[in-house]
């Protein structure tokens, strides 16, 4: 798996997939935002205490295998919407604002990303254990 992004005239190229590894995709172009979301919302489709998105209005998307289906989830009375691998549940890439805004989970690209977090969205709706995490222990696999 390849660690390095590839510049092509002057835009990036990002490679990703889902966990099973039956979808796969390639992003071209350059991010304009990353996101920590810590809404409700992001707390229950990632299990987290946030998601990480990746947000571009001009990056193009390409998916170079689709093996499992992709499935995309449109919370009813909201602008939250999720794809996701019918098969592995990982979360994928995915349109939205009519095809306009590109939405990359930060955690679906297998390829390195130099780009750091914006900043920290809905941090009034955090989770109430999210705090002074940096000060928890720190292991480098599972505890012994």
């Amino acid at each position: 798996m390849s660690t390095i992004n590839k510049t092509i005239n002057h835009f990036m190229e990002y490679q990703g997939s889902c966990l099973c590894k039956g979808v796969t995709f390639k992003v071209i172009g350059n991010f304009k935002s990353f996101y920590l979301c810590h809404c409700s919302y992001c707390q229950k489709d990632t299990g987290s205490a946030h998601a990480a998105n990746l947000f571009s209005t001009s990056a193009k998307l390409e998916w170079t295998k689709r093996e499992t289906e992709i499935t995309t989830f449109q919370l009813a009375g909201s602008r939250h919407q999720k794809s996701f691998c019918a098969t592995c549940g990982s979360a994928l890439p995915n349109l939205q604002m009519g095809d306009k805004l590109l939405v990359v989970p930060a955690g679906s690209l297998d390829t390195g990303l130099e780009k750091r977090p914006d900043a920290h969205l809905f941090m009034s709706s955090k989770a109430d254990w999210d705090e002074a995490l940096e000060e928890i222990k720190k292991f480098e696999g599972f505890p012994e």
